[in-house]
């Protein structure tokens, strides 16, 4: 009895453990240039396709009516918070690695290769915007 419910136990801790080793959850996003946050970021997971939305502003300059003027998309003129800013990345066979989409940075309209490496136990995701060999890396902190 005491067995299985060791047992039990350790399996319930390896997978939420596991489970933090995903870009899915909450994210403050915090920007590599001024180290400040600026948004709150949902990352949800669709049919195996990885895609997030922004949830909340933080900077305390954002308007709550902004929309995204500056998209090319489908997005064009849509409210900033609930825009969704990443779109169609996978994760890689075998790695804790999401790649293969896009994410969108509002402020500019332009889109870039996505690349999220949840770090340091998940508490933590690198969010890599690129294109071609040139790109920037955020780090993102996880609030749930």
């Amino acid at each position: 009895m005491i067995r299985n419910t060791l047992v039990i136990a350790l399996s319930l801790t390896a997978t939420a453990a596991m489970a933090q080793m995903s870009p899915v959850g909450l994210w403050r996003q915090v920007d590599d240039k001024t180290g400040l946050a600026k948004s709150e970021i949902r990352i949800v997971e669709e049919n195996g396709v990885v895609v997030a939305r922004i949830e909340k502003r933080l900077d305390p300059a954002a308007k709550p009516e902004d929309k995204c003027d500056e998209c090319k998309d489908d997005r064009k003129g849509k409210p900033i918070v609930g825009l969704e800013i990443i779109r169609g990345v996978k994760k890689l066979e075998g790695k804790d690695v999401w790649d293969g989409g896009k994410i969108l940075d509002p402020a500019e309209g332009k889109e870039y290769n996505a690349r999220l490496t949840p770090i340091e136990g998940g508490k933590k995701l690198e969010m890599r915007g690129s294109i071609a060999f040139f790109g920037r890396t955020q780090t993102w902190t996880r609030i749930q």
